[in-house]
C-alpha cells in the first residue's frame, strides 16, 4: 500500500532531486571523500530551496514543516549521496540549538554533529560549529576532536570526550527516521544501478540480467524497498501527528530501510562481481553510505528491541540510550 502525499509535500521532492542533479553528480561527493571539497556544493543548494531550514520555526526563519513534509525529500538527498552531516543539521540541530543561533542554521551558515548518547562517534564534527552529544549542545571551540577511520570517507568520524546526556526523544526518532528515508534512497539508487549493469554486461553470449538468479536476487531487492516504504512513510506520520505509536513506527521504519538497503547494497556488489569492490567505480559511493548509515540513530539491536518491548512484551519501550 503506498502512503498519500500532498503535492507540496512531493514538489519540495521534486525540487530536492532536480537541484541536487545539478549540485551533487557522483564526483562532487568523490569530491567531498578525499577532502577536496566538503561538504560541498549541494550544501548551499539545499539551503537555498529551504531544506536545512525546513524544520526551523518560521519566526526563525525557516519553514516550520513536519517530518511528513520532508520525508520524500530525505529520501532524494540518499539517492544523491549527499555529503555533510545533513541530519545532524537539518532535524537534530532545529530541537538542539538556542533558537537564537536557528537562523543560522536555516541559511546554511550553521553546522551541526550530532550523536546518540550511547554512540561515540560524531559524523563530519570537523565541518560543524555546534556540537550535539545527547541533549547537550556545545560549541565546538569547546570540544577536543579526535579523528577516526570511517567506512565511509564521505562521512568522517570523530570523539569527543563529552559525557553526553539522555536523547531528547523527540530529537532521536526524527533523526531516525530522516536517516531511514536516506537508507530508501540509497537502496533504490543501488537497484537501479544494478539494473543497468545487469542489462549491459554479458557472459556466455548474453547478458547477465537474463539469468534466474541475477533476477530472482534483483526482484528481492526490489520487495524488500518495496516493503519498508510505507513503514518509513507511517512513521513519518506518526512523528508529525504525535501519535502514542510514533517511537514503535519509528523502530520498524529504520529496521526495515537498513536492511532492505543492506540486501540491495549486497546484491550490487554480487551482480557487478569483482569490479564492484574497486573505488574507481561510482557504486562504491552508495554502498559505504549504506554501510554507515545503517548504524546511525540506532542500529539494528537497539530498534528490534523497541519493537519487542512494545509488540510482544507489552512493556513500556526502552529508554533512549
Amino acid at each position: 500500500m503506498r502512503f498519500s502525499f500532498t503535492e507540496d509535500q512531493r514538489l519540495l521532492a521534486e525540487a530536492v532531486r532536480e537541484v541536487l542533479g545539478k549540485s551533487c553528480p557522483p564526483e562532487s561527493v568523490r569530491a567531498a571523500g578525499d577532502g577536496s571539497a566538503r561538504p560541498g556544493p549541494a550544501w548551499r543548494a539545499l539551503a537555498d530551496i529551504g531544506l536545512l531550514g525546513a524544520h526551523v520555526a518560521e519566526q526563525h526563519g525557516g519553514l516550520g514543516l513536519t517530518p511528513l513534509d520532508t520525508v520524500l525529500a530525505y529520501e532524494e538527498t540518499g539517492w544523491s549521496a549527499v555529503p555533510g552531516p545533513l541530519v545532524e543539521t537539518a532535524v537534530v540541530g532545529p530541537l538542539s540549538v538556542p533558537s537564537g543561533r536557528l537562523a543560522s542554521i536555516a541559511d546554511g551558515t550553521l553546522v551541526v554533529s550530532a550523536r546518540p548518547a550511547d554512540t561515540p562517534y560524531l559524523p563530519d564534527a570537523d565541518l560543524a560549529d555546534v556540537i550535539v552529544a545527547g541533549s547537550t549542545a556545545v560549541p565546538k571551540e569547546d570540544v577536543t576532536l579526535t579523528a577516526h577511520g570511517s567506512v565511509d570517507a564521505t562521512r568522517r568520524l570523530f570523539t569527543d570526550g563529552l559525557t553526553a546526556t539522555a536523547d531528547a526523544p523527540a530529537a532521536f526518532d526524527r533523526a531516525a527516521v530522516a536517516t531511514a528515508a536516506q537508507l530508501l534512497g540509497l537502496g533504490r539508487r543501488l537497484r537501479d544501478e544494478t539494473v543497468g549493469y545487469a542489462g549491459q554486461r554479458r557472459q556466455f553470449g548474453t547478458v547477465i540480467g537474463s539469468f534466474q538468479a541475477v533476477k530472482h536476487q534483483l526482484a528481492d531487492v526490489a520487495i524488500g524497498l518495496e516493503f519498508a516504504a510505507p513503514l518509513v512513510h507511517r512513521a513519518a506520520y506518526s512523528l508529525a501527528h504525535e501519535a502514542p505509536s510514533a517511537s514503535r513506527d519509528v523502530s520498524a521504519a529504520k529496521n526495515a530501510a537498513g536492511r532492505a538497503a543492506h540486501r540491495a547494497a549486497r546484491t550490487a556488489l554480487q551482480v557487478h562481481g569483482a569490479i564492484g569492490y574497486t573505488g574507481e567505480l561510482d557504486l562504491q559511493l552508495w554502498l559505504n553510505r549504506v554501510f554507515a548509515l545503517r548504524a546511525a540513530w540506532g542500529g539494528d539491536g537497539f530498534h528490534r528491541a523497541r519493537l519487542r518491548a512494545d509488540l510482544l512484551e507489552r512493556t513500556p519501550l526502552p529508554r533512549l540510550p
